[in-house]
């Protein structure tokens, strides 16, 4: 497995001959041309590399080259190497979209940290693009699928916030689909084709933070750009998952970048100047943290700009079923399998579950369910309800499993549940559940 696909253009032979040995032997697959409107051949917006091109070629120079490959995709990583050591001309390439701009001689080690770099952007590129093309025919995001009050107006305010570009904070318990939310939203927007950046909070390491998150500028040689965290995020959606696990001093550094639009890289004169937009997801009341001193009041205003609560699973177990036949036909689907059919048991079981594990337990067990490991569902512990209760809440998931599969025909269900009419009318009563629903 290679590290990845580079087109080399390089109109000196021999050097060509020897840059592709050396990178072939770190890893790299590699394309090698020594005409550049050669290079431009085949190149289409879902091409999966990195652009490596000498800047001073015949008939056509890296420059422009690289202003042709922009019209092919914008957002194709594209890395010019020139031994003139020409600063006006880095700082216009880069300033034009350039990814990186490096000067001869260059070492080993630097050329290929910027193209695993490079490779990176692409790869995270074209997973977004991926993403959004994953959505159903009717345009519903998969992951936001259901026509609970709740779903329809967090599809609602999704608009509204991929729209705007308003700062925005997601609260809900783990595996509510924050971060899915988070990625719908930037598939809507106009920065869909730049990077959707997740940053998981709770790893973040203090002693990395500035290098890691920041970036870092080697100050001497030919290394002139290095990428953080939240710099690969400009003009796209840097997502900050957790919120509340910042310290305090990693609270002030990146409210300093939001309020500022700039950061300041390890090594730098001066500063680089970002266009964040960011989405925070917390499973607390960070209003509650803010309250008791335990997060900053003004970070905590810059990102509130609208808050969003995502209810739990059982909060709207009407949409359950539809959820649980996404997953299930997506697991199928890259199985090259067609799902099983889902028993009465089965049905029940998500009717009954209260998924506290909500999104990632629903999509687990669909996994496990098309891979045939499900020997029908473990009996509910039912928490603190007694057996009596736990009865009675599967009695109900029978009763309207049955009316759903007979699309409402009361007769039908009776024959299914084979119940005398009268018992069947009892126990609908009982459970306050009509046969008109269904139909």
């Amino acid at each position: 497995m290679t590290h990845g696909l580079i087109r080399l253009i390089e109109d000196d032979a021999p050097l060509l001959a020897a840059q592709r040995q050396g990178l072939q032997m770190a890893g790299f697959e590699i394309e090698g041309f020594a005409d550049p409107f050669e290079g431009l051949a085949g190149l289409t917006e879902d091409w999966p590399g990195v652009i490596l091109s000498d800047v001073r070629m015949p008939g056509m120079d890296g420059i422009t080259l690289a202003r042709r490959l922009r019209e092919i995709d914008p957002d194709l990583p594209v890395i010019l190497i020139t031994g003139h050591g020409d600063v006006e001309m880095a700082v216009g390439a880069l300033r034009d979209g350039v990814y990186d701009f490096l000067t001869k001689p260059v070492s080993r080690a630097t050329l290929e940290a910027t193209l695993h770099r490079a490779l990176a952007a692409r790869r995270l590129v074209l997973e977004n693009r991926e993403l959004r093309a994953a959505r159903d025919e009717s345009g519903q995001a998969p992951d936001l699928i259901g026509e609970s009050a709740a779903m329809r107006h967090l599809r609602d305010a999704a608009r509204h916030v991929a729209a705007s570009g308003v700062n925005a904070l997601f609260l809900g318990e783990a595996g509510v689909g924050k971060e899915r939310l988070a990625r719908h939203i930037h598939a809507l927007s106009t920065r869909r084709t730049r990077p959707f950046v997740s940053v998981n909070c709770a790893a973040i390491s203090p002693e990395r933070f500035d290098a890691e998150f920041l970036g870092r500028v080697g100050g001497s040689g030919p290394h002139m750009r290095s990428f953080g965290r939240i710099e690969s995020a400009s003009r796209g959606l840097l997502y900050l998952n957790g919120i509340e696990a910042l310290g305090p001093e990693m609270q002030a550094r990146i409210l300093e970048v939001i309020e500022t639009g700039q950061l300041w890289p390890v090594g730098a004169t001066s500063a680089r100047a970002v266009d964040l937009w960011v989405i925070a997801g917390t499973r607390i009341d960070l209003g509650a943290e803010v309250a008791a001193g335990r997060f900053r009041d003004d970070l905590y205003y810059r990102l509130s700009g609208l808050s969003l609560t995502l209810p739990p699973l059982r909060a709207r177990r009407e949409d359950i079923g539809p959820l649980f036949r996404h997953f299930a036909t997506s697991a199928a689907a890259r199985r090259g399998k067609t799902a099983p059919p889902l028993t009465e048991v089965d049905q029940a079981h998500l009717d009954v579950h209260d998924w506290p594990g909500n999104l990632r337990e629903l999509e687990q067990f669909a996994e496990t369910f098309c891979l045939g490991l499900e020997n029908g569902p473990a009996p509910e512990t039912g928490g603190d309800m007694s057996l009596s209760e736990m009865v009675t809440r599967y009695e109900a998931a029978l009763l309207r499993n049955a009316l759903r599969a007979e699309r409402g025909n009361a007769t039908a269900a009776m024959a299914r549940l084979q119940l005398p009419r009268k018992t069947f009318y009892d126990k609908l009563a009982k459970h306050g559940i009509r046969s008109s629903d269904f139909r």
